[in-house]
């Protein structure tokens, strides 16, 4: 290809070649510019000639999208709290029982102590007071309450496994107790003959006398002085009707002169139950009942065993 070129100033004409690839390089950029300036122009124009309505909507469409976005959020906010509520609601409830049954442990304590009702009356709410004062008052925060109430819980805890030990204590004693002699062997009587040597009411010479009597009122009860299992119940030459029990740590009573049994061989009698009827059968003289405590065999004087208070 080429190009004529004509000059005013020379009055001459020439030519110059160029190829097409030095054209294309040369026009390329010359468009390009032209291209971008007509974008930019037609950018300024579309911009001015936006109508205030266009504007608005455009404004409102943007408020929109963020009230929908805040909304989202709130949603997932409530949620997560709602959560957090429930979680509570059940560790809550958990305390509750566990308050129950230290109540109930607590009133069962009261009974087996023997202490006063009306002073550990565990259905009321403990007395408390104070002055009111607006003062350095402030509100708990969600995360101050969840830890005061794992605190409590662990103290909840820790006072209902003392109860249950301070029960198991108790009961124990109390078992201990019970399987000791203790107190006399009636309801109502009086010692009419002591333990050891004394003058026999049949011969007048003296005897040992391997037991205590205790006299009363003809068929009135004859308790056990301690839990056992009875081992004999039946005549027995010398002491008439007899109920012999056999308690722990080598313990043996015997309950002699009965007019009637209550019990038989095998059973489990506790301490305080009536094993029989008071009377005079075998070798006496009068409704009594004759009383021995034996031990590993050997018989003991009952006589500070009768003092001690069931």
């Amino acid at each position: 290809m080429k190009i004529i070129l004509l000059s005013r100033f020379c009055h001459k004409k020439g030519s110059r070649p160029i190829s097409p690839f030095r054209l294309l390089f040369t026009l390329v950029p010359l468009l390009a510019l032209l291209m971008g300036g007509s974008l930019w122009t037609g950018y300024r124009w579309g911009m001015s000639s936006q109508s205030p309505r266009t504007a608005a909507a455009s404004t409102t469409e943007a408020v929109h999208n963020l009230l929908l976005t805040q909304r989202d959020e709130l949603e997932e906010t409530r949620g997560r709290t709602q959560e957090h509520l429930d979680a509570l609601a059940l560790r809550l409830g958990q305390m509750q029982s566990h308050i129950l049954r230290i109540n109930a442990l607590g009133e069962r304590l009261v009974k087996m102590g023997k202490l006063d009702e009306a002073e550990f009356n565990f259905e009321e709410e403990p007395a408390r007071g104070g002055i009111e004062s607006t003062e350095m008052v402030q509100s708990v925060s969600l995360s101050e309450l969840v830890s005061e109430m794992e605190q409590l819980s662990l103290v909840i805890t820790d006072r209902e496994h003392k109860l249950d030990l301070m029960e198991g204590l108790i009961r124990d004693k109390r078992m201990s107790e019970e399987l000791l002699p203790t107190g006399r062997p009636v309801e109502k009587g009086w010692v009419s003959s002591r333990y050891g040597y004394r003058n026999d009411p049949f011969t007048g010479k003296k005897a040992f006398h391997y037991g205590v009597d205790v006299a009363g009122k003809q068929d009135s009860n004859v308790v056990a002085v301690a839990s056992g299992i009875v081992t004999w119940a039946g005549e027995k030459s010398g002491f008439g009707e007899l109920v012999e029990v056999r308690h722990s740590g080598g313990y043996l009573t015997r309950y002699g002169h009965n007019h009637k049994i209550l019990v038989k061989p095998g059973d489990l009698v506790v301490q305080g139950q009536p094993i029989a009827l008071m009377g005079s059968s075998g070798r006496s003289t009068g409704p009594h009942v004759h009383f021995e405590i034996a031990r590993n065999g050997k018989t003991i004087d009952p006589s500070k065993y009768l003092r001690a208070k069931r």
